[in-house]
C-alpha cells in the first residue's frame, strides 16, 4: 500500500456542508453526492455575480520527468498554507481522467499531506462527469452515423468527417477503426477513430462554458466535418446539440471536495494539457475567485503547454488576468534534465542541477513573457542535499526569481508556510502586466509560429502544404481569430520527448490541425503525439485491485 494512501485514509473528514459553509456556500446551494463530496447548484453560482474577484495564482511546472514534480500537490499545499495564515483561499483543480490512473501517470489529488480528497473517489468515477462527457460525445457520434443512414439530407460527406468518438482509457487499438461492417442495416461504411475523452472538444467546451446557455451555443457550434463543397457541418444542424446540453447539465456544475488540511477545493474538468487546453473549468475558476480572497489554479504538464494555453486561450475566453505564477521544480527533476538516469538520482550531484537548470529557466523566462511574477517553489525530498538546494536558489536569485524549498507533502500547511508568505508579497505588490502572448488578428499559422519560437525556442515550424491550406480554409470560415492549441509531447519543449533541458533552434513539425469551433480554438497536432495514448509495457493497473475488506488496493 503507498504511504499516499495510508496518509488519506487516516485522514478524517469534515461533512461536505461544513466545508462548504466556510467558504460561504450555503447548504441549499449543494447537490450533495455523499458525504464528503457536492455540487453547487447554478442559482447560487448566479447569485455571486456582482461581487467583486479575489486574486489569481497560477501553478505550473517544469517539463515533467519520471523523477516527479508534484505540481497538484504544491498548489494544494500552497492553498493550505494561504487559508493557515488567514487568507480565504480556494483551490481550483482538474479532475484526474481513468487513462492516466491506470496506465502510467496515476492520480492527480496530490500526496502526502496535501491531497484532496476522498482520493479514491475523485481519482475513479467522482461525480461521473467523465462519463457525461463522454456520453455526449459519442451520442454526437451516433448522430452523425444515424444522418448518413437514413439519406444525408444535409450532404455531409463521408469521407470528411471529423467528429471521432471517445472513451476514458488509453486503448491505442482504437485509435483507427472502421465502421459499419456486416451490411447497409449497420450503417454506412466508413473510417473512424477514438480520443481520449480528456482530448474531446465536448470536455473543452463544457470546461470553457460560462453558463448553461453558453454551453449549449458552444456544442451547437462544434463542427462535425465538411460537405463535398468543403462547408461546414455542424452539431447544430445535426440537432444535437440540445441532447448533448441536456447529458452535460449536471456535469457543468463545479464540484466542492477538501484538502486533507480542511481547505475547500473544486475539482472540475480534466482535459491534458498536451493533447488539449489542460485548465479546470471556467465554471470553477470564476466561482473561487467570487468566493475567496485568492484562487490557486493549477495549469497541466509544464508551463509550456497548459500554462501557456492557461494564458492564451483560457484567461482570455473568461475574462482572467493571473497575479502571479508559482513554477514547481524539484532537484530530482533538474538533474534529470542534467543529463541523470532516473536509478542515479539518488546520488548527490549539484553539477547536474547546475545543468539540468536551464529547464527551468526557460520556463520562469517564460511566464515572464506573459507579464507575471514568478515564484519558484522547490519541492524537497529527503534526498536533497543542502549543495544541491543551493545550486539552485543561488542563480535564480541572481536573476531576482526568489526559490521557496517547500515540505508540504511531509509537513502539510506548515510546509508550504514561506512559500505562502511569498506568494503574499507579490500579490500585494500588484507587479503583474498579464497580457497574452500574441493578439487575435494575427494569422493562424503565425500563431502557431510566435508560440513555437517564443516558448519552445523552435527555430522553423513546418507546415505541409494540406496543413497550411487547412489553416486557410479555417480563416476564410470566419475562425482566424481564433487563439491555437498545440498538441505535442509534454516532455520537451521540442517535438522529441528525449531531447530534455532546454533545447532551441529545433524543428516543430505540425502533422495535422483540428478546428475545435465549439471550444473556440484550432488545435495543432505536432511530432508523434497521440490523441488516444496507450498504455504502457507495466501499466498501474496491474497493481491495482481490492483487499479482504473490499477496499480499493494501489491506486
Amino acid at each position: 500500500m503507498s504511504i499516499d494512501l495510508d496518509i488519506a485514509r487516516a485522514a478524517r473528514l469534515a461533512p461536505i456542508a461544513e466545508i462548504a459553509a466556510a467558504a460561504g456556500i450555503p447548504d441549499d446551494a449543494l447537490v450533495p453526492y455523499g458525504r464528503h463530496i457536492a455540487k453547487i447548484d447554478l442559482d447560487f453560482i448566479r447569485s455571486t455575480a456582482s461581487r467583486p474577484d479575489g486574486a489569481l495564482v497560477l501553478v505550473v511546472g517544469i517539463s515533467p520527468t519520471p523523477a516527479g514534480e508534484g505540481k497538484t500537490t504544491t498548489s494544494i499545499g500552497l492553498g493550505d498554507a494561504l487559508n493557515a495564515a488567514g487568507r480565504r483561499t480556494m483551490i481550483c483543480l482538474r479532475e484526474p481522467s481513468l487513462g492516466p490512473c491506470f496506465g502510467q501517470k496515476g492520480g492527480a489529488t496530490g500526496g502526502g499531506h496535501a491531497q484532496v480528497a476522498p482520493m479514491q473517489a475523485i481519482n475513479l468515477h467522482f461525480t461521473g462527469d467523465f462519463h457525461a462527457i463522454t456520453a455526449a460525445n459519442n451520442l454526437l457520434a451516433a448522430m452523425i452515423d444515424n444522418h448518413l443512414h437514413w439519406g444525408n439530407a444535409l450532404g455531409l460527406d463521408p469521407r470528411r468527417i471529423s467528429w471521432r468518438r471517445a472513451l476514458d482509457q488509453n486503448d491505442r487499438g482504437l485509435r483507427q477503426i472502421v465502421l459499419g461492417l456486416g451490411g447497409p442495416a449497420n450503417g454506412a461504411l466508413r473510417e473512424d477513430g477514438f480520443d481520449i475523452t480528456a482530448a474531446s472538444e465536448v470536455m473543452a467546451v463544457l470546461c470553457l462554458a460560462r453558463d448553461l446557455g453558453d454551453l449549449q451555443d458552444r456544442l451547437a457550434r462544434m463542427v462535425v466535418g465538411t460537405r463535398a463543397d468543403g462547408s461546414l457541418v455542424t452539431a447544430g444542424d445535426l440537432r444535437a446539440d440540445g441532447a448533448l446540453a441536456a447529458l452535460l447539465r449536471d456535469a457543468l456544475l463545479p464540484n466542492l471536495v477538501q484538502t486533507l488540511a480542511g481547505s475547500p477545493a473544486l475539482v472540475h474538468g480534466g482535459p491534458f494539457a498536451n493533447i488539449a487546453h489542460g485548465c479546470n473549468s471556467v465554471m470553477a475558476t470564476r466561482l473561487g475567485l467570487k468566493l475567496a480572497d485568492i484562487v490557486v489554479t493549477e495549469a497541466g504538464f509544464g508551463a509550456d503547454l497548459g500554462g501557456e494555453k492557461f494564458l492564451d486561450i483560457k484567461a482570455p475566453a473568461a475574462g482572467l488576468a493571473p497575479d502571479c505564477a508559482v513554477v514547481v521544480a524539484t532537484v530530482r527533476a533538474l538533474k534529470m534534465h542534467g543529463g541523470v538516469a532516473k536509478a542515479d538520482l539518488d546520488r548527490p550531484d549539484a553539477e547536474a542541477v547546475r545543468r539540468g537548470l536551464a529547464n527551468l529557466g526557460r520556463h520562469v523566462e517564460n511566464m515572464g513573457k506573459f507579464g507575471l511574477p514568478v515564484v519558484v517553489a522547490l519541492n524537497r525530498f529527503v534526498t536533497d542535499t543542502a549543495e544541491e538546494i543551493a545550486a539552485v536558489v543561488a542563480p535564480m536569485a541572481a536573476r531576482g526569481v526568489a526559490v521557496v524549498p517547500c515540505t508540504h507533502w511531509a509537513d502539510g500547511p506548515a510546509g508550504a508556510a514561506e512559500l505562502a508568505q511569498t506568494v503574499l508579497g507579490v500579490i500585494e505588490r500588484r507587479a503583474g502586466r498579464f497580457a497574452p502572448l500574441y493578439p487575435a488578428a494575427m494569422t493562424l499559422a503565425d500563431k502557431i509560429r510566435t508560440v513555437a519560437r517564443e516558448i519552445y525556442r523552435a527555430e522553423t515550424v513546418i507546415l505541409p502544404a494540406p496543413v497550411k491550406r487547412r489553416l486557410e480554409a479555417f480563416e476564410a470560415a470566419g475562425f482566424g481569430a481564433a487563439p491555437v492549441c498545440i498538441a505535442k509531447t509534454q516532455y520537451s519543449f521540442s517535438a522529441d520527448p528525449k531531447r530534455l533541458g532546454a533545447p532551441d533552434g529545433h524543428d516543430l513539425p505540425v502533422r495535422e490541425v483540428r478546428l475545435a469551433a465549439g471550444a473556440g480554438f484550432v488545435v495543432a497536432i505536432c511530432g508523434e503525439i497521440m490523441t488516444m495514448p496507450g498504455l504502457p509495457r507495466r501499466p498501474a493497473a496491474e497493481a491495482i485491485g481490492l483487499d479482504e475488506a473490499g477496499r480499493i488496493t494501489g491506486l
